[in-house]
């Protein structure tokens, strides 16, 4: 016969820190007092504004975010009418968090008058994977177009071609520019094509382990004695990062573009370009099909060019065509993200006057 007490005995549950358990939470956390001082602030909250609690504590908020953001709208909301409140899409873009659009929750906290909770939950990452995956069809519409102007256009300008020929040797001297004009535009719109040409491949790509500080080393090592003659480099590698599965080719490639890109933005001044690798655990991608692929590996490109990426830029600079340059194609970029793609990986981009950083991550050989 079993014992009912031995069913019903009582496990004794261990006391549990509060702190603790924010501080595992995700999102970033902060508490302000009624002054709007910073009283706690979670692990997230901390890897957010790059400092520590013990630093942050006594702070005014005001010196972490900028008094116009919505933020503090919201606290003045809880305060009058003792309730929660939320705003999503907000648009946080202070010196120590970057440009970052986040999901605001403003609280009450009951046992103290006018303290407030603040959760900061970023959707960053979840617009610029939407975004990639616009890169992807943007990748895909290269695909098809570069396809079809092989095969539709090439065969015709030859033919034009041919025939601007034959009658340049029949014409006057004087008429013999129009002739050459002909020439020439024709031999542009077929250099075209033959650069789109790299987009119609859709052979499998061939991966291997490949190490990327040898890659990005490579790179440097073309771009010193050649675009990038007067720019300092700075690289801060990791030196455990595991080798990435990828084409070693066309990661060149890759770096190669945002290298040159990074050089032109700073100009024949002179600045700094800073190459890095990190180890990011946690961000995993699924993609069309449902395979699910992990992306810890993070490399970035970052210069100090003046000027940045143009607001009206920003939306489409994966887009075939899109270019300030007055020479450019507007082709090296969908490059990027058609590579990048193939490796199964992720490109963004933050930009500010004086800061730009294209960060690529990608998934590791195993």
């Amino acid at each position: 016969m079993v014992k009912i007490s031995a069913l019903t005995r009582r496990v004794p549950v261990p006391s549990i820190d509060p702190a603790t358990v924010l501080s595992a939470i995700a999102s970033a956390v902060i508490c302000v007092d009624e002054d709007d001082r910073v009283q706690f602030v979670n692990a997230a909250g901390e890897q957010m504004f790059e400092s520590t609690w013990a630093l942050l504590r006594g702070m005014a908020l005001s010196d972490l975010i900028p008094p116009d953001c919505p933020i503090f709208g919201l606290m003045e909301k809880v305060r009058r009418n003792h309730s929660t409140f939320s705003e999503y899409g907000v648009q946080l873009d202070t010196p120590r968090t970057g440009q970052r659009t986040i999901t605001v929750r403003v609280s009450p906290l009951a046992e103290y008058e006018n303290w407030v909770v603040i959760s900061l939950h970023e959707l960053s990452m979840a617009l610029k994977i939407g975004q990639q995956m616009s890169h992807r069809n943007a990748a895909r519409s290269v695909t098809a177009m570069a396809a079809l102007l092989a095969h539709e256009v090439k065969n015709p300008l030859s033919g034009i071609r041919g025939a601007a020929q034959l009658l340049e040797a029949n014409l006057p001297e004087e008429d013999h520019q129009l002739v050459r004009l002909i020439i020439d535009e024709t031999d542009r719109i077929v250099a075209l094509v033959d650069r789109m040409e790299v987009f119609s491949d859709n052979m499998p790509l061939a991966r291997e382990a490949v190490n990327i500080h040898r890659v990005l080393e490579h790179v440097r090592m073309v771009a010193e004695n050649g675009f990038a003659r007067g720019v300092r480099f700075v690289e801060t590698y990791d030196p455990s990062l595991p080798a990435v599965l990828g084409s070693r080719d066309q990661l060149i490639q890759v770096f190669l573009n945002l290298i040159k890109n990074a050089a032109e933005a700073i100009g024949p001044g002179g600045g700094e370009i800073v190459l890095s690798t990190a180890y990011q655990q946690g961000l995993r991608l699924r993609v069309p099909g449902g395979e699910v692929t992990d992306l810890p590996l993070v490399i970035s490109v970052r210069d100090n060019g003046t000027t940045g990426i143009s607001e009206d830029l920003r939306g489409n600079l994966f887009d075939p065509f899109v270019t300030t340059k007055p020479k450019g194609s507007g082709l090296g970029l969908p490059l990027v993200a058609k590579i990048i793609n193939d490796h199964g990986g992720i490109i963004e981009f933050d930009s500010v006057p004086g800061r730009t950083v294209f960060t690529v991550m990608l998934p590791m050989a195993r």
